[in-house]
């Protein structure tokens, strides 16, 4: 489920950042819903929002790596369809991120991310972020809720995981 999730994101992250930069010149916008949500290309060299600017890439770009490997990392154990889905949407929205910041210009671990949803009232963003914002608030709501993300039976009942806790 978490993979699935991921990948599904990354798609429409990748697939939407194409198709805006294909169709929108950088100088451009396109108003919809009565001026209510604005197409236009942003290139965001710092963190969520534009904290931190160009001198901060590098760091950003550290930090994406780190998050997506301990998710990978740990996405086998996660038995929690809840958790699954918001680790999902946390891994996708991170990948979808750092594909742009390891490939789009200046460069390589430097690149800017493409963002292109802006709304009133609110910084410009895109399908990753959206990803990330979603994937934050449900994993808040399922640690208040006090959602296990581990199933202790299944845990239990595993001879892999029992192999494992083992070791």
């Amino acid at each position: 489920m978490l993979i699935g999730v991921a990948l599904t994101v990354l798609a429409a992250d990748i697939a939407s950042k194409v198709a805006i930069v294909a169709t929108l010149s950088p100088l451009s916008s396109e108003r919809l819903l009565g001026g209510f949500l604005t197409l236009a290309i942003y290139r965001n060299p710092g963190a969520a929002f534009g904290i931190g600017g160009p001198s901060t890439t590098v760091l950003f770009t550290a930090i994406a790596v780190a998050v997506v490997a301990f998710i990978v990392r740990y996405s086998r154990r996660i038995t929690s369809t809840p958790w699954a889905i918001a680790l999902g949407l946390l891994l996708g929205g991170a990948m979808g991120n750092l594909t742009d910041r390891l490939f789009r210009s200046p460069g390589f671990m430097q690149g800017w991310v493409v963002d292109w949803i802006k709304l009133p009232h609110w910084p410009t963003f895109n399908v990753a972020d959206s990803a990330i914002t979603c994937g934050a608030v449900l994993v808040v709501l399922l640690a208040a809720r006090g959602t296990a993300i581990l199933d202790r039976r299944s845990d239990q009942e595993s001879p892999e995981r029992s192999t494992e806790a083992a070791r």
